[in-house]
């Protein structure tokens, strides 16, 4: 250093002396300030490439959602549920927790914009799905007017299997509309409105299709008698218990609030044992009481709901299976999807 230089505590000059006369270094001079980076985020059609909106000065650790929140500003029609921000018009969606400077994007990133339609929130799919199966199963139930014909108005089955057939149905949708309000989390808040007349049409028609074979009174009871009906009925319930247990310890994974995942492992409850050898077994014990309660009722109907049931959930829990392989590098390498060694 300058002998000329005396330094201050910490290193930084407070005298500075030229040709014998000295000069005091005002501190602030010192100091410089950073200079903070911000990013330029240019938003376009995914379709049509029209530049939709750019949001200037965009701090560098803002998420997805907060990136939706400030295009909603610009147009409040696209809430932010309704939009997907992706890197690629035909690439996937970005997700809400992702922050622009860990994205693939220079300090002026364009992200392409998709229209998800109007949105609905599960909780409301699920209660509407589930409250419609269960009302019009009692309507055939209790035989309401117009459906039987005026000879058989409000009057009851003789047959003991007929009553425990809508104690059965009554409880399953009960159970999983009281899961819903206070089981379940859900790592998305909403799904398209266009979702839940498909999803409608499918449970309350195969529930009315049932039902009005059940509560026919024509209706022959099982072959097997009481045997086959007190077996069907212990399956039945062997599953609903099961398949309550999977979602409780489903939940206990996820903190309330957050979309954290992790790998499902069997708990000091005998029902989780069946993660051992599947990734979805809310999905093996959901087909298993539906088996049940076909055998309890040996209707047509029912077999059928159960078996485009089995194939729905198995590509569900193929998908979900596929996700967990991706994502965690320790998972079970000997689990099946909804099938033990097999599916």
């Amino acid at each position: 250093m300058d002998p000329n230089v005396v330094p201050l505590e910490g290193g930084q000059p407070l005298l500075m002396s030229l040709n014998g006369i000295e000069f005091k270094r005002h501190p602030k001079a010192v100091k410089s300030k950073k200079a903070v980076l911000f990013f330029e985020v240019e938003i376009l059609d995914a379709k049509t490439r029209d530049k939709l909106c750019f949001l200037d000065k965009v701090e560098p650790n803002a998420t997805i959602a907060e990136i939706k929140n400030l295009f909603t500003k610009s147009h409040p029609q696209w809430y932010p549920a309704r939009q997907s921000l992706r890197l690629d018009p035909k690439g996937k969606s970005l997700k809400d927790e992702d922050v622009l400077q860990n994205l693939p994007v220079g300090t002026t990133a364009t992200l392409y914009f998709r229209d998800l339609g109007a949105q609905i929130s599960w909780v409301t799919v699920f209660l509407t799905e589930y409250a419609g199966p269960l009302l019009i199963y009692l309507l055939f139930y209790f035989r309401v007017p117009f459906i039987y014909g005026p000879k058989y108005d409000f009057t009851s089955s003789k047959h003991s299997v007929v009553h425990l057939a809508c104690i059965c149905h009554s409880f399953h949708y009960i159970k999983r509309l009281l899961e819903t309000i206070f089981v379940h989390r859900f790592s998305h808040g909403t799904m398209p409105l266009r979702n839940i007349f498909k999803n409608c049409t499918y449970y309350w028609g195969f529930a009315a299709w049932m039902a009005y074979y059940i509560n026919h009174p024509l209706y022959t009871p099982p072959t097997y008698g009481d045997e086959q009906v007190k077996l069907a009925l212990i399956i039945f319930l062997f599953c609903q218990l099961g398949n309550f247990s999977i979602h409780i310890a489903l939940r206990n994974l996820r903190p309330a609030g957050s979309k954290t995942r992790k790998i499902p492992y069997p708990t000091k409850n005998p029902f989780t044992w069946l993660f051992l050898l599947v990734s979805c077994p809310n999905y093996t014990y959901e087909v298993g009481s539906w088996i049940g309660f076909a055998i309890m009722t040996q209707c047509l109907p029912v077999a059928l709901f159960s078996l485009v049931g089995f194939i729905q959930m198995t590509i569900w829990a193929k998908g979900k299976h596929r996700s967990y392989l991706k994502e965690f590098r320790d998972y079970p390498p000997l689990r099946s999807p909804i099938v033990p060694f097999l599916l």
